[in-house]
C-alpha cells in the first residue's frame, strides 16, 4: 500500500489567510474581480507582486504566503527557498519542508530530513503548532509504516495514526482515520470491525476513500452485516464525487446484474482514463490513492472489453476488447489475472 503525505492542514491556514485578507484587502483585491479578464499567469504574477511589497513593508505571514503560493504552482524550488528562510520562525513553513523532503518534491527524496521536521512539528510545545500535530503524526505514521528514514514498525506507524485520528475528531486528521480503516482491513490477522468504525469515522468526515470502502463493506458484510442497499449508496455518492475504485466497483455489479447498456456506458468513460497523466491527477482532486485508482480503472477497462467481446450493450468488436483487456493488464496484472481466472471457469 503505498500512501501519500497529509497536505498542509487547510482550516488553520485558510483562517489565518482570511484574518490576513481582512487587514491587507489590497493583496487580495484581485481575487473579488472577474476573473475573465486575467490569466492564470497574471494572477499569480499579480498576487507575487503584492505578496513582494507586503514583504517589503515587513509583513511575516507574506513569506510564507510566497512560499505557499511557489508550492501550489508546482514551483518547488523557489518553496524550497523560501521555507528554508523562515522555518526557524514559521511553523507551517517547517511542515512543508518535512513534506517536500520525504517526497523529493523539488530535490532528491530525504526521508531522514523530512521525519526530523516532522518531528519538530509533533513534538514542539508551541500553541502555534498545535493545529499541525495531528497531520505531522500522520506523516511520521506513513514514514514507520514504510520503513522511510526510520525503523519499519507498524505498531509505531498504528500508534501514530491512532493519535493523529484522535478517536474520529473532524478536525485532526481526516486520512490518518481513512488509512487506519485501510490498515486494519489489510493486516493479518485483519480486523474488520476496527476496519469499518474508522472508514464510518473518516467517512462522516467526508473522506472519499473511506465512502467507497464502506459501500464495499457493506456489499460483501465486511466487520458489519450485508446491506445491498447501503452499499450501492455508499458506491454511487463515492462515485459521483470522482471515487474511481467505487465506480469500478459499480461497473463490476451492472454487469453481474446484466445491465449491460448501462455497464458499457459508465466502463468506457472509466476506461478511456489516461493512466499516465490521469492518475496523479485524480489521486491529487480526490485525494484518494493511486493504487485504487487504477485498480478501478482495470476493472472498468477488463468489463469494458467483456462486452465487446461478447457484443453485451454494443456491437461486437473483439480487436478493441483485446485494447481493453490489454489495458486491464497494464493497470492492475493481479486483479486482470483474478478476472480472467473467473473468466476460464464461466463465471463472468
Amino acid at each position: 500500500m503505498k500512501l501519500t503525505s497529509e497536505k498542509l492542514p487547510k482550516n488553520s491556514f485558510y483562517t489565518s489567510l482570511s484574518h490576513y485578507a481582512a487587514n491587507n484587502q489590497k493583496l487580495f483585491q484581485w481575487r473579488k474581480e472577474k476573473t475573465d479578464h486575467y490569466s492564470h499567469a497574471s494572477l499569480v504574477e499579480k498576487a507575487l507582486h503584492l505578496l513582494k511589497e507586503r514583504i517589503r513593508r515587513g509583513d511575516t505571514l507574506a513569506y510564507f504566503l510566497r512560499g505557499q503560493l511557489y508550492f501550489e504552482e508546482g514551483w518547488y524550488e523557489e518553496a524550497l527557498e523560501q521555507f528554508e528562510e523562515i522555518k526557524e520562525k514559521d511553523h507551517q513553513a517547517t511542515y512543508q519542508l518535512g513534506v517536500m523532503y520525504y517526497d523529493g518534491l523539488g530535490m532528491t527524496a530525504d526521508a531522514e530530513k523530512g521525519v526530523e521536521y516532522m518531528k519538530k512539528i509533533v513534538d514542539s510545545p508551541c500553541p502555534k503548532a498545535r493545529h499541525l500535530q495531528f497531520a505531522a503524526a500522520y506523516n511520521l505514521g506513513r514514514a514507520y509504516y514504510e520503513g522511510k528514514g526510520v525503523k519499519q514498525s507498524d505498531e509505531e506507524a498504528e500508534r501514530l495514526w491512532l493519535f493523529a485520528a484522535d478517536n474520529g475528531n473532524p478536525k485532526a486528521s481526516v486520512k490518518a482515520q481513512s488509512i487506519l480503516g485501510l490498515y486494519y482491513s489489510t493486516k493479518e490477522p485483519r480486523e474488520l470491525e476496527k476496519a469499518f468504525f474508522w472508514h464510518s469515522e473518516a467517512c462522516g468526515n467526508g473522506n472519499l476513500e473511506s465512502q467507497g470502502a464502506l459501500g464495499l463493506m457493506y456489499f460483501y458484510g465486511q466487520g458489519i452485516h450485508q446491506d445491498t442497499e447501503a452499499a450501492l449508496h455508499c458506491l454511487r455518492e463515492a462515485a459521483e464525487r470522482g471515487n474511481v475504485y467505487a465506480q469500478g466497483n459499480l461497473v463490476e455489479y451492472y454487469y453481474k446484474m446484466k445491465f449491460f447498456t448501462k455497464c458499457v456506458a459508465f466502463s468506457k468513460r472509466i476506461a478511456d482514463y489516461d493512466e499516465i497523466h490521469d492518475i496523479p491527477m485524480i489521486a491529487q482532486v480526490t485525494d484518494c490513492l493511486p493504487e485504487f485508482i487504477s485498480r478501478g480503472m482495470a476493472m472498468a477497462s477488463f468489463y469494458h472489453a467483456r462486452c465487446l467481446q461478447l457484443g453485451l450493450g454494443i456491437t461486437k468488436d473483439e480487436a478493441t476488447a483485446k485494447h481493453y483487456y490489454s489495458k486491464a493488464c497494464r493497470l492492475n496484472p493481479s486483479l486482470a489475472d483474478e478476472l480472467h481466472t473467473l473468466l476460464i471457469r464461466q463465471r463472468i
